[in-house]
């Protein structure tokens, strides 16, 4: 939920009672829409928040809260799991607002609801891991979070952003690491180089990056590659896991 004023917060506190409805009157103002949204959003009631912000969304679309509307659906759609709402309003918001004083916020949540479509239901129950899923959205959400520290570098939102990036390198090169063994298995030595070297090459300061060694040393050796595989056993002693 973005910036609430001292005057919306007075006003939550005395329309707070009308936000737990189911219905909302058709004479409802404006305002007491918004502020009825403005409670249910302060309570983490998101159902009700969405329900109340659509409303008053399509019922006035050009009205003094309609981009501020629109921050709240994104705010209210990602915390509900609503990802790809969360993701179609951001879109349409960007590509309408560039210019806002918010862009930044919506920037960021766009790298958040990224990351929240790479996670894994199974993963989060069982704790599995799930190196081998496709890692686009975390693709997507690095992308997002590298562009926010670029453009707006001085933004609240960067150190958070920056974390994330580092927790997003893992992924990326953890899913090459596990496709690299998948060719190991498959005895597709040319490929395991070449997805060894990528490694190395994008992810250098990973985890990811020492344990290919190996896998790049057994594919030298069974192409009997005894110049590279030395050269390989050498960086493996300089970087163990």
């Amino acid at each position: 939920m973005k910036r609430l004023t001292l005057s919306s917060l007075l006003a939550i506190s005395v329309l707070a009672g009308c936000a737990s409805k189911d219905t909302i009157a058709p004479d409802v103002l404006p305002s007491e829409f918004y502020l009825q949204a403005q409670t249910a959003l302060s309570e983490g009631n998101w159902n009700t928040a969405i329900k109340t912000l659509e409303l008053l969304d399509s019922r006035y679309p050009f009205g003094a809260y309609s981009e501020q509307v629109q921050l709240d659906l994104i705010y209210a759609y990602y915390k509900n799991n609503d990802l790809i709402l969360a993701e179609g309003t951001i879109e349409r918001f960007m590509r309408m607002k560039p210019g806002h004083s918010d862009i930044d916020w919506v920037l960021y949540m766009r790298g958040l609801t990224n990351m929240a479509q790479d996670i894994s239901l199974l993963h989060d129950v069982m704790n599995l891991s799930r190196n081998d899923r496709d890692p686009e959205p975390a693709r997507k959400a690095f992308i997002d979070f590298r562009r926010l520290l670029v453009r707006y570098p001085q933004s609240e939102y960067a150190a958070d952003a920056k974390k994330r990036m580092a927790a997003l390198k893992n992924r990326l090169a953890n899913y090459e690491l596990a496709t690299t063994d998948f060719y190991v298995r498959r005895e597709a030595w040319i490929a395991v180089i070449n997805r060894s070297q990528q490694i190395q090459r994008d992810f250098p300061d990973s985890l990811a990056a020492r344990k290919s060694l190996p896998l790049m040393l057994k594919a030298y050796e069974a192409l009997k590659l005894e110049a590279p595989a030395e050269r390989t056993r050498e960086l493996i002693k300089l970087n163990p896991i």
